[in-house]
């Protein structure tokens, strides 16, 4: 890929997600002003017990475009309303300014909510240490700009102004030990207004980010794409490949049905082993960082041991984590074996950029990080509430994880390992490990956006069997 194909994907997926954020909120938003609120227009959040051993509850102060020019639109109408139920007597909710709820409270004993989560119970508080006790009743304090009282379930309603304010709640008679369940709500009339903006804006940078794309996927027409000379059958290369690094596994047959179940507790040996190596592999890499930086050339000898580490590692993967194509014992080595059905080896470059090496491993390689990350189960988290966040299902895993799941199950209850779903996972396998070399500065050539499934290598000019061979399919 050209510079400017790289940068314009790099840009496309920046705003990619922008895209899809602004999209999915403004739908969100839309529906929520359509079909979420109440019969007074307050849309609500679910219930939370607070509770302090001090005088009082606070918020922490919220800033509402306190200073002339700031973002809040003066026209723009919106409310809240807060609702507290004392568990033991008269309650009292009071919002004021900053400033002169710090003053009453100055060495005042109480607790300010820092987080309200998900869960009803998910509460985080900072307590305020001190030993007065505050001066006067609350309701009797002239700076509150709104204020509830009483008996029972007490709602505050306040039309939000420019300024810096506090929530306080205490006990109406003023004393210690505040125990309360809250209810939040609030109201913007132009809800829809803004989610209509919002949904607008998001289809525009779902626009630019798809034409970056296509700028950067176009194709050229003319030849067909061939393998790099110098990578393809290098001599004493064990794993010839079209692209710098070369993964291949083989995948024995009959496999045990049970086996995979255990294969992570056998193969913690070798991820003792790897946990160890891989502070080393980080260390050279920074070594050899500033070696091509100032000599353009990669260290032979730290080049082959953090190779020998790549391919340990990706033995161990095959074995019992991501693939489970065999169940031969991995072996406690940094050299290639050639008898062992996964096999892994990156040709060393005999010169690399300087100034590339500044910038491939986080700038230009961003676009493959985020796929990476859906493959290995960084960006894949799905979430469940039941009961206004009482009880929360939370479900992660990335593919090749879950098509791993898979594929043992099928040997488990059917004896038998899909040879497509094997062909995949050599496939997903094989684009984390490109972008492993390419990030970790083995290579300066870009790792390319395709599948290239099977147990093989793809080579120019040879077609892929039936049993991956290492075509694109």
């Amino acid at each position: 890929m050209s510079a400017g194909r790289i940068l314009a994907l790099i840009f496309g997926v920046i705003f990619a997600p922008v895209a899809i954020g602004l999209v999915v909120g403004g739908i969100a938003l839309i529906v929520a002003f359509g079909t979420m609120r109440g019969s007074d227009g307050f849309l609500e959040s679910g219930s939370y017990p607070l509770h302090s051993n001090g005088f009082a509850l606070t918020s922490e102060s919220v800033a509402i475009a306190p200073y002339p020019g700031d973002w809040w639109p003066a026209d723009l109408v919106a409310s809240i309303a807060i609702e507290a139920t004392g568990a033991a007597g008269p309650v009292f909710i009071g919002v004021g300014p900053t400033a002169d709820v710090d003053r009453y409270l100055a060495g005042v004993p109480h607790d300010e909510v820092t987080d309200l989560g998900q869960r009803r119970t998910d509460v985080e508080y900072r307590a305020v240490a001190g030993t007065a006790a505050p001066a006067g009743l609350p309701a009797a304090q002239s700076f509150w700009v709104a204020t509830a009282e009483g008996s029972g379930a007490q709602r505050l309603t306040w039309d939000i102004d420019r300024g810096s304010w506090t929530v306080v709640i205490m006990n109406a008679d003023g004393s210690t030990g505040v125990t309360v369940d809250t209810v939040g709500a609030v109201r913007i009339p132009a809800l829809a207004a803004i989610g209509i903006g919002t949904l607008i804006g998001g289809l525009i940078a779902a626009a630019i980010a798809a034409g970056l794309l296509v700028i950067a996927f176009r194709r050229r027409g003319g030849t067909a794409p061939t393998a790099s000379s110098h990578y393809s059958g290098e001599a004493g290369s064990p794993v010839a490949s079209t692209y710098p690094l070369g993964l291949t596994g083989r995948m024995d047959e009959p496999l045990s049905r049970w086996l995979w179940l255990v294969k992570w507790f056998l193969a913690i040996p070798h991820f003792i082993v790897l946990a160890f190596l891989g502070i080393a592999f980080v260390f050279l890499t920074i070594v050899a960082f500033f070696a091509i930086l100032f000599t353009g050339s990669y260290p032979r000898p730290i080049f082959d041991f953090n190779v020998g580490v790549m391919r340990w590692g990706w033995r161990v993967t095959f074995y019992a984590t991501a693939v489970l194509g065999t169940d031969r014992y991995p072996p406690f080595s940094l050299a290639d074996d050639p008898d062992y059905p996964a096999r892994l080896d990156v040709a060393y470059p005999q010169q690399l950029s300087r100034g590339l090496v500044l910038i491939k491993w986080w700038l230009l390689a961003i676009p493959h990080y985020i796929i990476v990350g859906v493959l290995t189960s960084g960006l894949i988290w799905w979430a469940t509430d039941f009961g206004y966040g009482e009880n929360v299902l939370e479900i992660g895993g990335g593919i090749i994880g879950v098509l791993a799941l898979v594929a043992g199950l099928c040997l488990l209850f059917g004896g038998r390992y899909p040879l497509g779903l094997f062909d995949l996972l050599m496939g997903l396998n094989r684009w984390v490990f490109r972008v492993a070399a390419y990030a970790t500065l083995m290579t300066d050539e870009y790792p390319p956006f395709r599948l290239d499934l099977g147990g093989r290598e793809p080579r120019a000019g040879v077609a892929a069997d039936d049993r991956g061979g290492g075509g694109s399919r």
